[in-house]
């Protein structure tokens, strides 16, 4: 390889592409009832807690950070699994909307709202008794972790998770 090659692999690839998706954690947190917790946006919909997982974060960290951004949920990233990712192409037309269904195993405090200008309030509520207007993606993060409950379908791709066996140092540590 020239000179000449050799820079030019060196320039490569160090601006990021174009945004073509985002990437996104919908939380799915129960209560020792087994209800789950969904919150009123202030446009009238009902929606799981979660949003973007930002640059360096992991899926696992981003829905424990949301939960506790929009509920004052505390949880540890070692709670947290992911069930499975969901392909949207449905509620964008610009975007991809890629959001990984996560469910929270345990978690400390009362949900309270600490968003006011999104959220109006945070309810528990029986899987079998979800409401109608519920936000597209979490009806498809519910369908991701309850398939029998009776939510819309929607061209969306489901992709779900394994679990992989773990080493004694973390995931991806020898």
């Amino acid at each position: 390889m020239n000179t000449a090659d050799r820079a030019s692999v060196a320039r490569r690839n160090v601006q990021p592409p174009r945004a073509q998706a985002s990437l996104g954690a919908g939380v799915v947190v129960t209560d020792e009832a087994g209800r789950v917790l969904l919150g009123l946006h202030r446009s009238g919909v009902w929606e799981l807690p979660g949003g973007q997982v930002e640059p360096g974060e992991s899926v696992e960290d981003a829905a424990v950070r949301e939960l506790a951004e929009e509920t004052a949920l505390v949880a540890d990233a070692a709670d947290v699994e992911v069930i499975g990712l969901i392909l949207d192409s449905v509620t964008s037309t610009l975007m991809t909307r890629l959001t990984a269904a996560t469910v929270v195993r345990a978690f400390r405090g009362v949900p309270a709202v600490a968003e006011p200008d999104k959220i109006e309030r945070w309810e528990w509520t029986e899987p079998d008794r979800l409401p109608e207007a519920l936000f597209l993606p979490s009806a498809q993060v519910l369908r991701m972790w309850r398939p029998e409950l009776g939510l819309p379908d929607g061209p969306y791709h489901r992709y779900a998770m394994g679990r992989l066996p773990v080493s004694p140092s973390g995931p991806g540590r020898a």
